[in-house]
């Protein structure tokens, strides 16, 4: 049985050669010859709608030279579709589009390959650039704009792709270096900065003030104009250069102003009337009055010498203890009235019960850093003397502040 674009020969279907094609079987005979035709020629149908789709996507599509691809293999396969039609002008018709992208294809490529030559321009400009940060930046976002730039010609692409990447390439490399000669020069630095500390520690332990102070003051200069270290490894040598170098000035200042010569006994005589008078207002109830008589005391601590008798450490421990309790208490007071607007209106044991509970609140995070500054102690050791006294001084401090709030409850308390 004959069809214009094929034929039936022995139950088999053949479609007719095209385009220097053969004569090919597509199928056999399943009913009849009439209804085999017809199943043939339906599919043609299909392959002609799949073509005119994939005419209208390109139409419609911005992106057009994304479909070359799909219009290659579908012009392909209709050399081996197994239907009945005319598929030459199916196929001229894709070679039609497929001349229409590559004109389009060829744009863009021309197109991007002018947007990639001023992305090279733009990374060569950047490529010595030292502002580290700020440059890294921008050239994260060229290769970000360059990504998203469509391809180039094959023949060219991997030559201005190899240029691109030079550029970018040689800003990171001059950074790397850069950073790395830091670190070389950070550990020369340190070496300078260790070095200062010796010679902090040997002019701290040298008998003569004057001498050690024009040491002190030649190495801070020298510490000024040492180079750049990271802070973490600098902060630790800083910390024992400057407190080295503030008890060098404070032994040179005490030798140039050797303050009032009094006779041990009458230092001591002065240290007790002030504390007699402190551990008095220390049991009177806060006021302006007993604040500023107590400043005017710490004045009149200051004037005394520096060297005090040995007798004299007891009542300067009162001393402390007392002048503690006079300022804790005028800021128990504040605290109550920040607290309570109304808090002059309440009655007398109303008033001491809220500064009782403050206090309490405020001796309770006392008591826990006592604690953990003991617990460090204990488990942290270390063999110099300074951190040892620094230690001391510090849970010293701690155990005066819990006494000074314990003997305050103590005076709130009802059968006081």
């Amino acid at each position: 049985m004959e069809h214009p674009y094929g034929y039936i020969k022995d139950g088999k279907v053949f479609l007719k050669g095209f385009l220097g094609k053969s004569d090919r079987e597509i199928g056999e005979v399943k009913e009849d010859e009439a209804s085999t035709l017809s199943y043939f020629e339906a599919r043609f149908e299909q392959i002609k709608e799949k073509v005119d789709k994939l005419k209208n996507d390109i139409q419609e599509n911005q992106n057009k030279g994304s479909f070359l691809m799909k219009l290659i293999h579908l012009r392909d396969s209709l050399f081996e579709s197994d239907a009945l039609g005319d598929f030459i002008p199916l196929i001229e018709e894709l070679n039609q589009q497929e001349a229409f992208l590559n004109e389009i294809i060829l744009a863009n490529r021309a197109k991007n390959l002018e947007v990639k030559k001023a992305l090279i321009l733009e990374a060569e400009a950047l490529k010595n650039d030292t502002d580290w940060k700020e440059t890294a930046e921008k050239l994260k976002e060229l290769k970000l704009r360059w990504i998203k730039t469509g391809p180039v010609e094959k023949e060219i692409n991997d030559e201005i792709e190899q240029e691109f990447n030079d550029a970018i390439q040689t800003f990171f490399e001059n950074r790397r270096h850069f950073y790395e000669g830091l670190a070389l020069q950070a550990e020369e630095n340190i070496k300078v900065y260790e070095a200062l500390v010796v010679q902090a520690r040997e002019a701290h332990d040298l008998p003569d003030a004057k001498m050690a102070f024009e040491i002190s003051k030649r190495i801070q200069k020298e510490w000024k104009e040492a180079g750049k270290v990271p802070a973490e490894k600098r902060q630790p040598l800083w910390d024992e250069f400057s407190k080295l170098n503030n008890r060098i000035f404070s032994r040179y200042k005490r030798g140039l102003n050797p303050g009032p010569q009094m006779h041990p006994r009458e230092v001591l005589r002065k240290i007790e009337t002030m504390v007699e008078e402190l551990k008095k207002m220390a049991h009177q109830p806060t006021s302006y009055a007993i604040t500023s008589r107590a400043k005017a005391i710490q004045e009149e601590w200051k004037k005394l010498p520096m060297r005090k008798p040995k007798e004299a450490n007891l009542p300067a421990r009162s001393y402390q203890f007392f002048m503690d309790i006079i300022f804790e208490k005028a800021f128990l007071e504040k605290l109550a009235h920040n607290k309570y607007e109304d808090f002059d209106t309440k009655n007398p044991q109303e008033q001491n019960q809220i500064k009782s509970s403050i206090l309490k609140d405020l001796l309770h995070r006392d008591q826990s850093e006592l604690e953990t500054m003991q617990n460090n102690s204990d488990n942290f050791r270390v063999e110099t003397p300074d951190f040892e006294m620094m230690m001391k001084k510090k849970l010293s401090g701690l155990k005066r502040k819990v006494d000074v709030k314990n003997y305050i409850l103590k005076q709130l308390s009802p059968r006081y």
